[in-house]
């Protein structure tokens, strides 16, 4: 029987750090990641344990988020919102009395906000990522490490206390809430760079993922393409996405079947009718409450006009995509094996928002995805790690990846236009400030620590690759300014209060509950390597 080919699923589980403030109410993008991404993502994986079917799966969870899901005072207020879900599907439903079709998505939102409120509180007791460990400890998820703010690290290279401090922090997360070092790195927005590839070795990293086009323009050129693993010279693991999953993927989400996310009742309802779910002045969000499908106007293709949302439709056109979609990944790798002499594998790396809170159909695809694997002799899922296991590497091609992320474009304009530039200067002049404290200041305790340890908050907050993306979308650009002059100047308040001798203890504990990412973190973590 010949060889099975290799297909791993991995998912980037992030979201930029979220803390509202009176001139932005943010925090409703963590709950909709909570609601329509973890849960139905971890749903998926109850059934599918509870039907023995095997799924294995890289995940990786960012510090950041990490940080947002242990926060008491949010997560209490994300069960007021879906209070306030559930409250908004009650008059759904008797506003919708007249029209059936309607009547019936309101009731199907109604029950999932409950059941998803009963699975939040009851079953996972507030703990998401206790259901993420538990599901790593069957050996059913591989977990993948990622820089502590999600930092485009190719910025950072030249400044070794800068590329330490976030992966030093990282590794302290991972180190509390899953008691071991992941074997792999996820590079945040895929940003890869041969200075990167020293340091992710230098913290014994053993592979990581890149965009396509980073093997293809290797140093030298990949000769097995991306269906197959490189070397790099000091020794890292390089594997590249499949280009043509992230191509079928793209063709099959715009499926005029699926729910229209840009449509809700929360943008579309006179706002009298949504003060009570909004609960700040005029400002509009989503409520979850999406009664329409996308429709087609595409002149290729079979024009089919907007109508309403049909959930059973949807559902068998995603368990149908799943089926061409490993229809079209074995036909390609069965390709690629005759010039291979290794199992060909299909990198298929994605953010996790992709299923669920950007299409809402996309876990029943990921399940789908696993159901039907089963029944295939000639594919089988693994994990990153698990395929590495497998083969000796000493045969992979030594070559370095070029740099490339999978921004606009594929390398770095994403986080480095007009839009951001003005804001390098002074996070480069905070991390050489920031170096300066941590050599200054090696053994400090008390009041001083928390000071040196709130500047190291801000500096990681600050670097994060959020803010640039955000302002170069122009998607809550204010809040992405906001964040970015905040965290720079709270530190600058620290680095000279701390020059003066004096700190303002009052103060201090607003900013701390304010920014109160990494509670574990230590600022020593800026020092430089003698």
């Amino acid at each position: 029987m010949a060889q099975p080919h290799i297909i791993s699923l991995v998912l980037s589980v992030h979201l930029p750090f979220i803390r509202s403030t009176a001139a932005y109410k943010k925090e409703h993008l963590l709950f909709e990641a909570i609601s329509r991404t973890c849960l139905p993502l971890l749903e998926v994986f109850d059934r599918l344990d509870r039907d023995h079917v095997p799924f294995h799966i890289g995940i990786s969870l960012s510090p950041v988020l990490c940080s947002m899901l242990q926060d008491e005072s949010l997560l209490n207020r994300y069960l007021e919102y879906t209070d306030k879900q559930i409250e908004f599907g009650a008059r759904e439903i008797e506003r919708n009395a007249e029209n059936s079709m309607l009547r019936q998505l309101s009731r199907l939102y109604y029950d999932q906000a409950v059941e998803r409120r009963i699975l939040f509180t009851e079953r996972y007791d507030r703990d998401i990522i206790k259901v993420f460990d538990y599901y790593l400890k069957k050996g059913r998820l591989e977990l993948l490490a990622t820089a502590a703010s999600h930092s485009f690290l190719p910025f950072f290279t030249r400044s070794r206390e800068a590329v330490q401090a976030q992966i030093e922090t990282a590794l302290s997360c991972y180190r509390h809430n899953f008691g071991r070092y992941p074997q792999g790195f996820w590079l945040p927005e895929m940003g890869w760079s041969a200075e990167v590839g020293g340091y992710l070795r230098s913290y014994t990293f053993g592979y990581t993922l890149v965009e396509s086009h980073a093997l293809v323009f290797a140093d030298p050129p990949a000769i097995r393409g991306n269906f197959y693993p490189v070397r790099t010279p000091s020794g890292i693991l390089i594997v590249g996405r499949d280009f043509y999953a992230q191509e079928d993927l793209a063709q099959m989400i715009r499926s005029p079947f699926y729910r229209d996310e840009k449509k809700d009742a929360g943008f579309e309802l006179p706002s009298e009718e949504l003060e009570f779910f909004l609960g700040c002045g005029k400002c509009r969000i989503g409520t979850g409450f999406k009664y329409w499908a996308k429709g087609s106007n595409d002149p290729d293709e079979e024009r089919i006009p907007p109508g309403i949302y049909d959930p059973q439709k949807a559902r068998e056109t995603a368990v149908r995509h799943a089926g061409a979609f490993l229809d079209s990944r074995i036909s390609r790798l069965n390709e690629v094996s005759r010039y291979l002499e290794g199992p060909a594998l299909s990198l298929c790396a994605w953010n996790a928002d992709t299923f669920g809170r950007n299409w809402y159909e996309g876990p029943d695809f990921i399940e789908a995805l696993f159901r039907e694997g089963e029944k295939r002799d000639e594919i089988v899922f693994q994990t990153p790690g698990e395929y590495f296991y497998k083969l000796d590497v000493s045969g992979f091609q030594t070559a370095v990846p070029a740099f490339s992320s999978w921004g606009m474009n594929g390398y770095a304009e994403t986080w480095l236009d007009s839009s951001s530039d003005w804001m390098y200067r002074h996070v480069m002049r905070a991390l050489e400030r920031m170096t300066e404290l941590a050599d200054r200041f090696p053994n400090e305790s008390g009041l001083k620590e928390r000071a040196l340890n709130q500047a190291a908050r801000e500096i990681l907050l600050v670097m994060g690759s959020d803010w640039p993306k955000m302002l170069y979308n122009q998607e809550a650009a204010g809040y992405a300014y906001h964040e970015i002059e905040t965290a720079l100047r709270n530190f600058t308040t620290i680095y000279e209060a701390l020059g003066s001798n004096y700190i303002s203890t009052e103060w201090l504990t607003r900013v701390e509950q304010l920014h109160n990412l990494f509670p574990h973190i230590n600022y020593r973590v800026f020092r430089r390597k003698r």
